[in-house]
């Protein structure tokens, strides 16, 4: 299949692209600004489906919302029929049509001229009118205010926020590529489609959520970012990182036993710490009421010993990085860790608890 997109160097077609690049069969035919009308004519004789992403957004006269969002919507439809082949189209519209501004209009009128395109020739065609779309490779002062603001806090620039209670609808680029992929094989015209998934978030919600990104590289606290619009954000944010920062320090912890790290705490699902612990040493002889833990020895060997607090029986398991064993610290049972190697030892340690420094439900008694 032959696929040409108009707009392919702007934030959605470059997603776009990159989706459509991973289907097999597929071959992808780009348009943008720099490109030539002749070029179109051209790729267009041999052409399946069209993606017309082109448009304008952000022009210093006004008139170029109608000559880019009207005005080359009718050149390329002029173009398809000239080519003879009633070939499907998608057009990426915007929520702005229903409002009495310029780039609403423009917009609208190149609705109209698809839809007449489609009755004419019979040909599929699908529009959406997408609102606010937010995710990678989106442009600062350009795209969306989410864009604005991840370029803004990861480079410690103060947001401006009139109103933070303003409810924004909001799309992430993924479920909208998705969307339009889905096309493809189902080419039956829709006037009105939709992307999987819209969200409802406030200025004041958004901002709250970046702030809470960047500052987790402080706190170590990550915020539920697993699923969602959480992951979404996270996902964009990340994404307009300097590259120069892509990489943050960790605090730690330095004895004559070795080191201490704690590496990411999440809010209801506890912390990831790392410790070295020095030949012939043994951490721990404590045990914890609720608290449990996991143990993992990535590097070097060790004995871990646990023991019921009341009973005399004590479980030993011996671990090394030659086999990737979790050992579990069971609640009531007291325990340590041995470093039985000649080099340092290494072990990832879960808990399923952010440590309290106030309440740590950690007690000393030897094993």
């Amino acid at each position: 299949m032959k696929i040409l997109v108009t707009g392919s160097n702007g934030f959605i077609g470059k997603n776009l692209i990159e989706s459509l690049s991973r289907i097999e069969n597929v071959e992808v035919f780009t348009f943008d600004k720099t490109s030539s009308v002749e070029k179109l004519e051209k790729d267009v004789v041999g052409i399946d489906f069209i993606f017309h992403l082109a448009g304008i957004n952000r022009p210093q006269d006004p008139k170029e919302f109608y000559e880019g969002n009207y005005g080359f919507t009718e050149k390329l439809i002029q173009i398809v029929k000239k080519s003879g082949k009633n070939i499907p189209i998608l057009m990426t519209s915007s929520t702005q049509v229903e409002r009495d501004n310029d780039y609403g209009k423009s917009k609208l009128a190149g609705e109209d001229i698809l839809k007449s395109y489609a009755d004419e020739t019979g040909a599929a065609i699908f529009i959406y009118r997408l609102p606010n779309v937010f995710g990678k490779w989106s442009k600062p002062n350009y795209n969306t205010v989410i864009a604005t603001w991840c370029y803004n806090i990861s480079r410690d620039i103060p947001l401006q926020i009139n109103d933070p209670s303003v409810v924004l609808d909001l799309v992430y680029i993924d479920d909208v590529v998705e969307s339009f992929v889905k096309h493809l094989d189902n080419p039956v015209t829709n006037l009105d489609c939709k992307v999987g998934v819209t969200y409802h978030k406030s200025l004041g919600e958004i901002s709250d959520l970046l702030y809470a990104f960047k500052e987790s590289r402080e706190t170590l606290i990550t915020p539920r970012v697993g699923g969602g619009f959480e992951r979404a954000l996270y996902g964009t944010y990340l994404s307009f990182l300097p590259t120069d920062s892509f990489s943050y320090e960790i605090k730690g912890y330095q004895d004559e036993r070795g080191t201490f790290y704690e590496v990411l705490k999440t809010l209801d699902s506890g912390q990831f710490s790392i410790s070295t612990t020095a030949p012939g040493i043994t951490r721990g002889n404590h045990y914890h009421n609720t608290k449990n833990e996991k143990f993992l020895v990535i590097k070097g060997e060790a004995s871990i010993k646990l023991r019921q607090i009341h009973g005399d029986e004590v479980i030993e398991y011996n671990v090394s990085d030659k086999k990737m064993e979790v050992v579990e610290m069971i609640p009531g049972y007291t325990h340590d860790i041995t470093n039985t190697g000649d080099t340092e030892m290494v072990l990832l340690i879960w808990a399923n608890e952010v440590f309290d420094r106030d309440n740590p439900d950690t007690y000393f008694l030897e094993v």
